[in-house]
């Protein structure tokens, strides 16, 4: 049984507190157990990291130098904290064992392109995404297949900042990383963003905190509609299992590095504003 680190900023936020149920239950769960966890410092009036791992049955590891040397594979979180992902997740990136780093990956590109730069040196394999890529509407392949000339997306989520990628990791999911422009109307609380694409292809993304997600996308031939997405965490967590099982990620590089890319540029124009723990 392979054995799962967690190295998170603070350990008691809402990634940590699922991944050990959804991992209970994925088609590989026998295969692997969440052996320790790691924080840096506790969130003011949370659980400090003996009382979540009493709570969870998890060891809590002393650094995290000694969480990574003891697992074969490492989760890093601090899923509202991407400027912390590059100091929790250094060390484990020269280990040539499986990282898996949630959202945002990193807060600009060239941060993201360090942290591949890293793991390339070490023959680290490595993944990030969002979990909306994973929805059940999206992963059956039909609206790429499709090869649809506009896509539109809404979602919400505290701040743009934060959940803006969940969005764009969608479009570039379906339409590829080669957008040719983009342009902003709006601000932090109610934001468009129009991405325009090789042959007139559009996708166009919109937020507002109390917006579900959506995705409707057409072509010439056919038309999808999804007002509610679904089962995205779940095969998120297949994926991540499947990653660690066989050191292979199913989300390009290139796509991870566009994404971040698209949420720096957006975020510097519309969503400036501080995420929250």
């Amino acid at each position: 049984m392979k054995k799962i680190a967690f190295i998170d900023l603070f350990i008691d936020e809402w990634h940590s507190n699922h991944y050990p149920a959804w991992f209970a239950q994925a088609a590989r769960a026998k295969d692997f157990e969440i052996a320790c966890a790691w924080e840096e410092h506790s969130f003011p009036g949370r659980r400090t990291l003996e009382q979540w791992c009493a709570d969870m049955q998890i060891a809590p590891a002393p650094s995290l130098r000694e969480a990574v040397d003891c697992c074969d594979c490492i989760c890093v979180l601090a899923p509202a904290n991407p400027e912390a992902h590059a100091r929790l997740a250094e060390y484990a990136l020269s280990t040539g064992k499986p990282v898996y780093i949630d959202k945002p990956f990193a807060p600009s590109r060239k941060e993201a392109e360090r942290l591949f730069a890293l793991a390339g040196k070490y023959r680290t394999p490595l993944m990030s995404s969002s979990a909306l890529r994973f929805a059940d509407e999206l992963i059956r392949g039909d609206v790429q297949a499709a090869m649809p000339e506009i896509l539109t997306t809404t979602g919400g989520g505290r701040s743009f900042r934060e959940y803006a990628i969940h969005q764009f990791e969608m479009i570039v999911s379906v339409l590829g990383t080669e957008m040719e422009n983009l342009r902003f109307s709006g601000d932090a609380e109610t934001a468009v963003v129009i991405l325009e694409y090789s042959g007139g292809r559009r996708a166009v993304l919109s937020y507002k905190s109390s917006y579900p997600f959506s995705l409707t996308a057409a072509s010439r031939g056919k038309a999808f509609v999804f007002p509610e997405l679904h089962h995205y965490f779940e095969n998120l967590t297949e994926s991540i299992l499947d990653f660690f099982a066989t050191g292979k990620s199913v989300v390009p590089q290139e796509e991870t590095l566009a994404v971040a890319d698209l949420l720096e540029r957006s975020v510097l124009r519309i969503g400036n504003g501080p995420m929250q723990g």
